[in-house]
């Protein structure tokens, strides 16, 4: 048989893992799922006759280049910086590798080694990044091939909740790693270019400049900038382009309320609090307010950053419970960072029969036959449970379409790849469509600089 080993087992891989079972029998597959949690391993195989769960440390060097050396292709699913040590045994054991993480610079600087030698190390294959990628480019292709020129491309990608799911004033839940959402925008200016002009949107002024977007069955919804929209510029061959600009999707209002926790700096992962795990949330929201013993500390937050009573924000703060003062943090030398994660995880962790939802949209100007035009395509998915999360769906299907593919021979191009040539995601997004995971486009106005789409 063909062995495929899958190196991590979280909450994205179930999806991924389920496919490759459905289809081992056919493809003559099979599948050890390795996981430093051998219970978490045996969850995701559930007795399958052609699968095998492990526990694996990929700190130990020994058994990690064993099992390595012992199967046909590597899919890793760990967390991004720990691949390095997974790529270089791939190459020295001359094994493709498969991950939905970003290409980063360790990786990149193997793939003159991997070209040599006729591997395939397919990178950035998830959802943000990866169908983003396949969807954009196969659109933008299309373009090029009429004789079209590009003028805009704006791309928006987010994890919520479904509407059925929705039951609480913030409209959100976490559907993937909850301190990345905490930390999210921080580390540098947002960066993009709007009509020819480079932008950069600092950190503390990122959740007050959001666009608005509308989605055909879903109505309005808020995106904030990613960090560095360029990235992507040349890798899509848009080196020329006026606008280009990435961003993260949420419901209305959201952005604004979470700018509050931005602005007392309870989103900072710089420093340790004195005696965390002894305070209580009300402790923790008091700790950024100025010391007065006649006010309370509801009255101090409204006073310093300037929120009505009768403001939504007001009644999503409280929700959050952040003035309770018997519920403690319990964690022991935590940044405010990690002590906000906890207490959101308190009110936003999906419950077993909640739905999540994927919302992706892009918006593309371009210039045909001496007329400008734009094209609106979306895609929306909803999850079926907790464990096969919409999340899960996007971020793991391509992954193991893809694996399949390249164990198939259909994939040819060797080197650190990501998906945006036509021969990787043609195939891969019919599949895709197959699955219940694809687009719908439609014609409209060309916008290009709209001084009221961005507001803030």
């Amino acid at each position: 048989m063909r062995k495929i080993l899958v190196i991590g087992a979280g909450k994205s891989s179930s999806s991924l893992i389920t496919y490759l079972l459905n289809k081992s029998t056919s493809e003559n597959l099979h599948i050890t799922v390795a996981d430093i949690s051998l219970e978490l391993a045996k969850s995701k195989i559930q007795n399958h006759k052609n699968g095998t769960a492990i526990a694996l440390d990929i700190s130990d060097d020994i058994q990690r280049t064993k099992e390595i050396n012992n199967t046909n292709i590597v899919v890793s699913m760990l967390p991004a910086h720990l691949h390095i040590n997974v790529a270089k045994d791939c190459l020295k054991y001359g094994k493709n590798m498969v991950t939905a993480s970003y290409v980063s610079k360790e990786i990149m600087e193997l793939n003159e080694e991997v070209s040599k030698t006729g591997l395939i190390f397919m990178n950035e294959v998830g959802l943000d990044p990866g169908i983003d990628h396949m969807s954009a480019m196969q659109i933008i292709d299309s373009i090029r091939e009429k004789g079209g020129k590009m003028l805009l491309f704006e791309s928006f990608c987010g994890g919520l909740v479904a509407p059925e799911s929705d039951n609480n004033l913030w409209n959100y839940k976490f559907t993937w790693n909850p301190r990345n959402v905490v930390l999210a925008g921080q580390g540098g200016a947002s960066k993009f270019i709007q009509e020819g002009t480079y932008k950069y949107i600092p950190y503390h002024k990122l959740f007050r400049r959001t666009e608005i977007l509308n989605i055909d069955g879903f109505g309005k919804f808020e995106a904030y900038a990613n960090r560095d929209s360029l990235k992507y510029r040349s890798i899509y061959g848009l080196d020329d382009i006026l606008t280009l600009y990435r961003g993260t999707i949420r419901r209305v209002g959201f952005s604004k309320a979470w700018n509050i926790f931005v602005q007392l700096g309870m989103t900072d992962d710089s420093y340790i609090m004195e005696n965390s795990e002894n305070m209580s949330y009300r402790d923790f929201t008091n700790s950024f307010l100025a010391y007065n013993p006649n006010d309370s500390v509801e009255l101090k937050l409204r006073y310093y950053l300037k929120i009505d009573q009768d403001d939504i924000i007001w009644e999503k703060l409280l929700e959050l419970d952040i003035f309770n003062n018997t519920k403690k943090v319990g964690l022991k030398n935590a940044t405010p960072a990690q002590i906000l994660e906890k207490i959101l995880k308190d009110s936003w962790t999906l419950q077993k029969d909640d739905k999540d939802m994927i919302v992706m949209q892009h918006l593309i100007g371009y210039e045909l036959n001496g007329k400008k035009q734009q094209i609106e395509s979306s895609m929306v998915c909803i999850g079926d449970n907790q464990t096969y999360t919409a999340m899960a769906k996007t971020v793991g299907l391509p992954v193991a379409i893809a694996t399949l593919k390249i164990l198939n021979g259909e994939i040819n191009a060797t080197g650190v790849l990501r998906p945006v040539t036509k021969e990787i995601y043609k195939p891969i997004l019919k599949e895709l469509e197959e699955n219940g995971i694809n687009f719908s486009e439609k014609e409209v106005p060309y916008l290009g600089y709209n001084p009221e789409h961005v507001i803030g």
